[in-house]
């Protein structure tokens, strides 16, 4: 079971306030706060050991350079990949979803080819097949999902029997987020992946608002792409990973070219380096990359079922709180859910719902939440967004519900 009150000692920014009232920081979902264990990585990266990385043949820059391969070793560890070299780091999933997109879309996509990507997608899963699909003649075709109603058997999922179709012998990449930043539908990826493997497609899962969540094993999954970004799941901005199996990352062209990725370099050619730095242009986050270490330590040793048994815990009693309000429609109930409740209250427009909570002390995400295309299919303007972390408790959300009710009666 997870010690909340022991939790909370490590993140000092719970203890601020705001407005002269206690924060309760219910935007997790936009990125997590970070554990003192987290930040003293990062002091310590830079007062203790701060040197280039893999060039260096002085003391400061073979310790950096083992702390950096170490957390490689971590990362893989924890996503159970098969491989070290398996792991690239990213400045974050948006940049991970970006290098698949063009390198492979260079090495394996030509004119009339397919990417299939879902209704429920973050504008990071969807822009860069935009621009694939441009750049090299693609379609674009998007599984839809069922209708969300309350109490009915329609919650916002994927309508699988859809997916089916849109799998054909011209789909090259099946791309999908795990759980969706707004609805909160954990999608069932290995079902998915099963499927497109069938059809000989390529899947990469958006695994941003999973990886704090859920325990991921791509290996289980036998996902060719994960992806997520460091913040989300209380490391540091700046940093994220991208898993890929080694005989596809092997047939990828470099996504950037500079140093690092680089065996030799002449003016009449360039031999890309091995796996992973190949894909790793430039000098590489290696202070973000520790402090990320450290935060699947963390979260590790909670243990991912504990957290998500106590979030799980969370999302029943807010929802079950929320339905006393008059009006209030909750926005996505999948049978299998986490992390986020989205909701509207009759004709309130959410932004000025989060500007009176805001008041309150209370951190809350309104908007289309980089989701538009979701947004607009569902037409409504947005939704106010609560979106837990590890570090929440009972006594925040029935304290959010209390100066919702107030906020409603303002209206």
């Amino acid at each position: 079971m997870c010690d909340i009150t022991k939790i909370r000692q490590d993140f000092s920014i719970l203890s601020e306030k705001v407005y002269g009232k206690p924060l309760i920081y219910f935007d997790n979902g936009a990125t997590t706060q970070k554990p003192r264990c987290v930040i003293d990585a990062i002091v310590e990266g830079y007062e203790k050991r701060n040197a280039n990385i893999h060039r260096g043949v002085h003391f400061l820059s073979q310790q950096a350079t083992e702390a950096h391969e170490n957390a490689r070793k971590t990362v893989a560890q924890f996503l159970n990949a098969k491989e070290q070299r398996e792991v690239i780091f990213t400045r974050g999933t948006t940049e991970a979803i970006n290098l698949v997109a063009f390198s492979f879309g260079e090495k394996f996509c030509q004119t009339g080819d397919e990417i299939v990507i879902s209704a429920m997608e973050h504008h990071s899963n969807i822009v860069p097949w935009q621009m694939l699909a441009e750049r090299r003649g693609l379609k674009l075709r998007v599984i839809p999902i069922n209708e969300l109603q309350i109490g009915g058997s329609q919650k916002g999922e994927l309508r699988l029997d859809e997916f089916e179709k849109l799998v054909t012998e011209k789909t090259k990449l099946v791309a999908l987020t795990h759980v969706s930043n707004v609805l909160g539908t954990i999608n069932p990826v290995d079902e998915i992946i099963s499927i497109a493997h069938k059809k000989n497609a390529k899947v990469l899962i958006d695994g941003a608002q999973a990886v704090p969540h859920l325990a991921v094993d791509v290996q289980a999954l036998d996902a060719d792409f994960y992806v997520f970004s460091g913040h989300k799941v209380y490391g540091p901005t700046g940093i994220g990973v991208l898993y890929g199996k080694t005989e596809l990352l092997e047939q990828l062209p470099p996504y950037q070219g500079g140093g690092e990725m680089i065996q030799s370099v002449s003016f009449e050619k360039t031999v890309y380096n091995e796996l992973p730095y190949k894909f790793e242009a430039g000098t590489p986050d290696f202070i973000g990359s520790v402090a990320l270490a450290e935060a699947l330590k963390y979260v590790q040793h909670i243990g991912l079922k504990n957290i998500a048994k106590h979030e799980h815990a969370l999302i029943e009693h807010a929802t079950n709180r929320l339905l006393e309000i008059p009006d209030m429609r909750i926005i996505g109930t999948a049978a299998q859910k986490s992390g986020v409740v989205s909701f509207l209250v009759g004709a309130i427009h959410p932004y000025d719902l989060g500007m009176i909570l805001d008041k309150m002390g209370i951190a809350v995400r309104t908007g289309h939440h980089c989701a538009q295309p979701l947004i607009d299919l569902l037409g409504i303007p947005g939704t106010v967004r609560a979106s837990f972390g590890l570090y929440n408790t009972i006594d925040e959300i029935d304290y959010f519900i209390d100066a919702l009710k107030k906020a409603v009666q303002l209206f």
